[in-house]
């Protein structure tokens, strides 16, 4: 056995030598919105099938214990596109739609992904979601993407005969934003195809025009979040879903798992597998009575701090370098990737990051785990969370949860009566990772009818 891994620890360090020759890797992160944790094959899903998201974890690794920096859409992405807690730098809430606003949305302090790539000499392309803000100074082209086709928004419809509006100044209200066409780049266009079907195309068209240099892809897709929609051609796929709204929310998974198989078609088809690292993952846990997903056997859902809100499915790709058809069950989180990134492409970024480089880890020439402690906090909530090696611990106002993952990861046997002191010392590191950490920049989602009282020009073109 000693000699079969050491072995295997030689082979995945000539590729990464090899690499090293080749120059760096194209990078590619498939995100999905609002997707539970138990609806992927390679996370066990018999009822909503997924071949070709199950590709990536065949021809790669599955994070068996994946997990975002946050419980919703906005802050998640916030610390997804700069490797820090959002919290860092007051993005702690989810952003409101005020295109007038400059605060509203990722601050100019923040270095982004795309931007870090670029660097070292990447094109850079955002397709889908954008929700980072609306701001002209904050929409993607002024971030670092070269290139982007979606909407600003949290969500958006589907069917593209519902875009009625031309462009945000006809909106009136924070939902409007999910009716309007969508961008390309900073042009307004007619779009003719379901939305997903949309996003899917235009990334197979990114790759395919980005062959003979490195590119980054972030292809953000919007479903299965609300509305549910789907065609005809996808909902014919699951007669056998009684419940009308699960059946939507699988044809609409459905719909991304083709996507996802026509990117990775057209990736093999130009030679580019074996330089190309691909990640997948949802932005937090399935919210379970809006969509009807499934985070099974994890206790919990979007927007809480069990585990149902935060570990999501998670896996990456990139063959010949890292193992194939493996788990890895060290806890990672969403913040690695830009760590990984920037190793890879030999880029300092320009602030301290919260992730770490995950292919050491992968490839076992780093033995240990990626990080001791992962933290969560919910400010207006006064909600925190801890995972520190196995223990987890979450805060509230009026009492506090132990967990033990290692024997519970369905976090049924609350320990925190039996083990005070732990409870204790979790909270203390809790409280001093909170010092570092900023007020909230913006008013959020939830204080939308305040911040529009303040902002009654809010929609107003100036």
């Amino acid at each position: 056995m000693k000699k079969f891994k050491a072995f295997v620890f030689l082979f995945y360090a000539l590729a990464v030598t090899a690499f090293a020759q080749q120059g760096p890797p194209n990078v590619v992160i498939i995100l999905t919105d609002d997707q539970g944790y138990g609806d992927v094959g390679f996370n066990g899903s018999k009822e909503i099938p997924t071949p070709n998201i199950d590709r990536i974890a065949s021809n790669g690794t599955v994070f068996t214990n994946g997990y975002v920096s946050y419980a919703v859409c906005g802050p998640s992405r916030a610390g997804l596109i700069t490797g820090r807690y959002q919290d860092r730098f007051g993005f702690s809430r989810n952003p409101l739609i005020a295109p007038n606003d400059s605060t509203m949305g990722l601050p100019q302090s923040e270095e982004t992904l795309a931007e870090m790539l670029k660097k070292a000499g990447y094109r850079t392309g955002v397709l889908g979601k954008w929700h980072l803000g609306a701001h002209e100074s904050q929409r993607p082209n002024r971030r670092g993407f070269d290139e982007f086709y979606g909407f600003l928004s949290g969500g958006h419809r589907y069917f593209p005969e519902e875009y009625s509006y031309q462009d945000l100044t006809e909106i009136k209200a924070q939902f409007d934003a999910y009716r309007t066409k969508l961008l390309r780049n900073e042009e307004r266009v007619e779009e003719t195809e379901y939305l997903t079907d949309a996003l899917s195309r235009e990334a197979v068209s990114f790759v395919d025009r980005n062959q003979n240099q490195p590119f980054f892809l972030y292809l953000a897709y919007n479903a299965p979040h609300a509305p549910m929609q789907a065609t005809q051609k996808y909902l014919d796929r699951f007669p056998n879903i009684a419940d009308e709204k699960r059946r939507t929310y699988a044809a609409m998974v459905s719909a991304v798992d083709d996507g996802v198989g026509d990117v990775l078609d057209k990736i093999e088809e130009l030679g580019l597998t074996e330089n190309t690292l691909i990640f997948f993952l949802s932005d937090n846990g399935g919210p379970t009575k809006d969509n009807a997903s499934s985070n099974a056997p994890l206790r919990g859902f979007k927007g809480d701090f069990f585990e149902g809100g935060i570990r999501v499915p998670f896996a990456v790709q990139w063959k010949g370098k890292i193992p194939a058809g493996a788990s890895y069950e060290y806890p990672v989180i969403s913040l690695d990737i830009f760590a990984t990134a920037a190793a890879l492409a030999s880029v300092n970024p320009k602030n301290e990051l919260d992730g770490v480089n995950l292919i050491p880890y992968l490839t076992g020439q780093n033995p240990g785990r990626p990080h001791e402690a992962l933290y969560w906090r919910n400010y207006d909530a006064k909600r925190f969370a801890i995972r520190h090696l196995d223990q987890k611990l979450i805060t509230l106002p009026d009492r506090r949860f132990q967990f033990n993952l290692s024997s519970d990861w369905s976090e049924k046997l609350n320990l925190e009566q039996k083990n005070p002191s732990l409870s204790e010392r979790l909270q203390g590191l809790i409280e001093t990772w909170n010092e570092g950490l900023e007020l909230p920049r913006f008013l959020g989602l939830m204080q939308d009818k305040e911040y529009s009282r303040l902002n009654p020009d809010r929609f107003e073109k100036k």
